[in-house]
């Protein structure tokens, strides 16, 4: 019997349309008030900036040129800063009906660009489309809960005395950034926002350019953290300040809001970890396994930390092997036919080449000092486009036992390595999942509900999850974290629009504040 060699398969190909130059134009064409032949431009006192230094920039799906920040300088920034002011007294005293009126006209716009502001999200920070897509759609979502009832939520309450200064990450400029925008503005406050310097600059243009549009009162500026943070933290006219980010970054932010007594919501990084101890469900386990690479873990609340009881560790591995080695990962738009779907895939690159290297070398170096590898994936089983620029792909790694002296022993990695920790008595467990001084969720995998009860409160994270991942939530739900992760006023449902508005006189927030905190 003569067996036919199998055909290889076809290279694959850009899908159709998905281009740079074919979503800048399409940006030209949507908000020319916003962009400018090659660049974008800062809002700022209601009006359009071909202002700042521009910085070059690629996007990490393929090193491909795009848009970069137009950074400008302090100066300009604290102009920008006292402009919102004037909007915010202008804006806090616009009746309800009418802020709803204009918020819900942006929403409208933001349905109608929807797949446009996707496939930025898509070129700009490499996220999946499907993942781009649900950004887009929380945003959008989430809003509009608030809009239909935001009426009881700011009963007895008013805005602030000076408008929201929002500084966040990279990596949900929709459902993150512009949902935070859109629900200050809905509560009366004029709001400014910084863009990320690492990506999604095209996207919140031309999100905040819908908003605009609208009469939402909103700023955009782009630059660096610590030319601008003169005016988008310490300007007296700064309200509220709302960051999203790294616990170094955070760490100066809380300073300086502290030393001033400004309103203030920090969400922080911490080490996420998923116990497993007195276990035998692992079918629940395999089913979340490939969930938990979303975006390849570049996310607050991803889980790159498994704490697993020795005994059980052979079966845990035998779920957890077939679910990491059927990672689907690669270049977002690149299938088999121009016309083809939007591939499906579970991550695609990092957010740059600088953070893949960063990741690798943390690798190499647990390895050098004692690491085990269980698995390493190869970029050979990544989908890319032949000879396509691959240096912000990182293919999934984990190791057992991480040494002390590597930061993937205590921090965040921020992308798709995973870690693993043995341990024998129920001290070690929490040890071990508090190892990062706080987090913003956690699961624990136990059969007997007790002792998930008893255990769980002595987790150090705002969230902890029985047998199943916990996110950061929205709408109804409190969020909000322990320790190191979070300082400030929590948010979720009524406590979001209780941060960026005055209530009765000497209301105390709930939150992590120095000699307060309120449990979940």
């Amino acid at each position: 019997m003569t067996l036919t060699p199998k055909k290889p398969a076809p290279p694959l190909t850009l899908k159709a349309g998905t281009s740079w130059a074919a979503a800048w134009q399409r940006c030209l064409a949507a908000a020319p008030e916003a962009f400018r032949d090659d660049r974008v431009l800062n809002l700022w006192d209601a009006r359009w900036h071909a202002d700042g230094r521009v910085l070059p920039a690629t996007s990490p799906v393929d090193g491909t040129p795009v848009a970069g920040p137009p950074r400008l300088d302090g100066d300009t920034a604290r102009r920008a800063v006292r402009a919102a002011l004037d909007q915010h007294r202008a804006w806090r005293h616009v009746p309800l009906a009418e802020r709803r009126a204009r918020v819900a006209a942006t929403l409208d716009a933001l349905v109608a660009h929807r797949d446009l502001l996707a496939l930025l999200l898509v070129r700009e920070i490499g996220k999946p489309w499907a993942a781009a897509r649900a950004d887009v759609d929380r945003a959008i979502d989430g809003v509009r809960w608030y809009a239909d009832g935001i009426a009881p939520m700011l009963a007895g309450r008013t805005p602030l005395d000076g408008p929201v200064s929002n500084i966040a990450s990279w990596n949900y400029p929709m459902s993150v950034l512009v949902h935070a925008l859109l629900v200050q503005a809905l509560a009366g406050n004029a709001v400014v926002a910084k863009t990320p310097t690492d990506g999604g600059v095209a996207c919140l243009t031309l999100a905040c350019a819908l908003a605009a549009r609208e009469g939402v009162p909103v700023t955009l500026v782009s630059g660096s953290g610590g030319e601008l943070s003169e005016a988008l933290l310490r300007a007296p006219e700064i309200g509220c300040v709302s960051f999203v980010g790294g616990r170094d970054t955070g760490a100066a932010v809380a300073t300086a809001v502290a030393d001033l007594g400004k309103r203030h919501i920090l969400e922080q990084e911490g080490l996420n970890t998923w116990g497993v101890w007195e276990c035998s469900d692992f079918a629940a386990l395999a089913a979340a396994l490939p969930k938990l690479f979303d975006y390849g873990k570049q996310r607050c609340t991803a889980y790159p930390r498994f704490v697993v009881q020795r005994t059980l560790f052979d079966a845990f591995l035998t779920v957890y092997l077939p679910a990491v080695r059927a990672l689907r990962f690669g270049h977002p738009l690149a299938v088999e036919h121009p016309g083809d779907p939007f591939p499906a895939l579970d991550f695609g690159p990092l957010i740059n080449a600088a953070k893949a290297k960063e990741l690798t070398d943390q690798v190499a170096h647990a390895v050098d000092r004692g690491a085990v590898p269980l698995h390493r994936g190869s970029l050979e089983n990544a989908r890319l486009l032949p000879g396509q620029d691959t240096s912000a792909y990182v293919p999934p790694v984990t190791l057992l036992g991480p040494p002390p002296s590597s930061p993937l022993h205590h921090a965040e990695p921020f992308g798709p390595v995973d870690t693993i920790v043995l341990v024998d008595t129920e001290a070690e467990l929490l040890a071990a999942m508090n190892a990062s001084n706080g987090a913003l969720v956690a699961t624990l995998s136990t059969d007997d509900r007790a002792t998930f009860d008893r255990l769980a409160p002595q987790i150090r994270a705002f969230k902890t999850g029985h047998g199943v991942p916990r996110s950061r939530g929205d709408r109804d739900e409190l969020f909000g974290g322990f320790g190191a992760s979070w300082r400030g006023a929590f948010v979720g449902g009524d406590l979001l629009v209780g941060a960026v508005t005055q209530g009765p006189p000497g209301e105390r927030l709930p939150g992590n504040f120095p000699g307060y905190r309120l449990m979940p």
